[in-house]
C-alpha cells in the first residue's frame, strides 16, 4: 500500500469530519457575488472593458501559468500582475464578438471570506482564489492554463 493510501484510509477509519461530512450548502448571495467578480474579469477582457477587469483585482494580484523547466529556471512559472492585465485588456487582446462568448464561472468553495472558483473558455482554464475585502469580492491569486489551440 503505498503511503497516500495508507493515510487515506487510516483516516477513514478513525471517522474524521472529512469522512463524515455532510455537503456544505453555499450562500445562494454569496455564490452570486463571487461569480459576478468572475464576470468582471472575463467579460470585461472580452469586452476590452480595462475599468471592469481592473474592479475584479486585487492590487496585489499574483497571475501564474506553470511553463515548467526552462534552460534559465527550474519550476517555470510565466507571471503577470493586475497592471499587465489591464494593459493587455485595452489593447484589445482577448476582445471578442458577444456571440462566440463562451465561459463558465463554477464557484469550488467559499469559507469565510475566501472562495475558489474555476473559469473555463475555449482558450484557457483559470482557478482563481478570492478574498471578500469589505464586502468586495477581488481576485488575489490566479493560475492559468492555456488550452491547445485547435486547428
Amino acid at each position: 500500500m503505498t503511503p497516500v493510501a495508507l493515510i487515506t484510509t487510516i483516516a477513514l477509519a478513525a471517522g474524521t469530519p472529512a469522512a463524515n461530512a455532510e455537503p456544505k450548502t453555499l450562500d445562494p448571495k454569496t455564490v452570486e457575488a463571487v461569480k459576478a467578480t468572475c464576470f468582471d474579469y472575463i467579460d470585461g477582457q472580452l469586452e476590452g472593458n480595462p475599468d471592469r477587469v481592473a474592479r475584479s483585482l486585487h492590487p496585489d494580484l499574483a497571475k501564474r501559468a506553470v511553463i515548467g523547466d526552462t534552460p534559465y529556471e527550474r519550476f517555470g512559472l510565466r507571471r503577470m500582475s493586475k497592471e499587465e492585465l489591464v494593459e493587455l485588456t485595452k489593447q484589445g487582446v482577448l476582445k471578442t464578438p458577444p456571440d462566440q462568448w463562451n465561459r463558465t464561472c463554477t464557484v469550488l468553495d467559499i469559507t469565510g471570506n475566501a472562495a475558489s472558483v474555476r473559469l473555463e473558455t475555449p482558450w484557457f482554464v483559470d482557478f482563481f482564489h478570492m478574498g471578500n475585502f469589505s464586502d468586495r469580492w477581488l481576485i488575489v491569486n490566479a493560475l492559468w492554463y492555456s488550452k491547445p489551440k485547435i486547428r
